[in-house]
């Protein structure tokens, strides 16, 4: 058989195959999207021991990362209303700067005038790992009831995540979305609608939920 021919043969087979994972990354997108705004509508009402915030990039184009700063606004909120007691930071070094989220969160939140308490996990580097290596300094700190503030588009994965792992099941667990005005549209479509879907994948296939 000639290449020609094999090409297409194999035409029709490959481009459902695109067309199919097209569909699906559609799909999470929605259901991402969906989740979000049910999310932003209903905030947490209870009352908690702590606010894990979760890191994200500390810097980009040399300015601190007004998606970062916004996650740290939620819980300074959350603390400020009463609705929790301290904020529980979480996040280790940026791969593309080498700066320590927490550090530069506590920071954020000291310049802000915030002057609660502020616990730092400063090692993690992924959301899976947020959760694992905040546990145990959570339990430390006598923390029964923990709301876990993050992006809006995050929020989904954060709780397969923590479903998966337990982390639902040792801590009374809220979760409250920062706002989603946090840069240009391309990049919040880029984040929100391209890369979680993918990370969803990911970490499906790595088998953590």
């Amino acid at each position: 058989m000639s290449l020609a021919a094999r090409a297409r043969r194999w035409r029709w087979p490959i481009l459902c195959a695109v067309l199919l994972l097209c569909a699906l990354h559609a799909s999470l997108a929605a259901m991402i999207w969906q989740h979000a705004r049910e999310r932003i509508a209903h905030p947490p009402t209870g009352q908690a021991d702590a606010a894990l915030v979760l890191g994200n990039r500390a810097y980009l184009s040399g300015e601190i990362n007004p998606c970062l700063t916004n996650r740290v606004d939620r819980g300074i909120e959350l603390a400020r209303s009463g609705q929790v007691r301290q904020l529980v930071v979480s996040g280790g070094k940026d791969i593309e700067d080498a700066r320590i989220e927490a550090q530069v969160m506590e920071a954020y939140a000291r310049e802000t005038g915030y002057t609660g308490p502020v616990l730092q996990e400063a090692r993690s580097s992924s959301t899976r790992q947020n959760l694992a290596m905040a546990w145990p300094l959570l339990e430390a700190a006598g923390v029964k009831r923990v709301i876990v503030v993050s992006d809006p588009y995050h929020l989904w994965r954060i709780e397969r995540l923590a479903r998966a792992s337990g982390f639902d099941r040792a801590f009374d667990v809220q979760y409250a979305a920062a706002s989603p005005t946090c840069g240009r549209a391309p990049f919040l479509f880029f984040k929100g609608v391209v890369r979680e879907p993918l990370a969803i994948v990911n970490n499906a296939l790595a088998g953590y939920f």
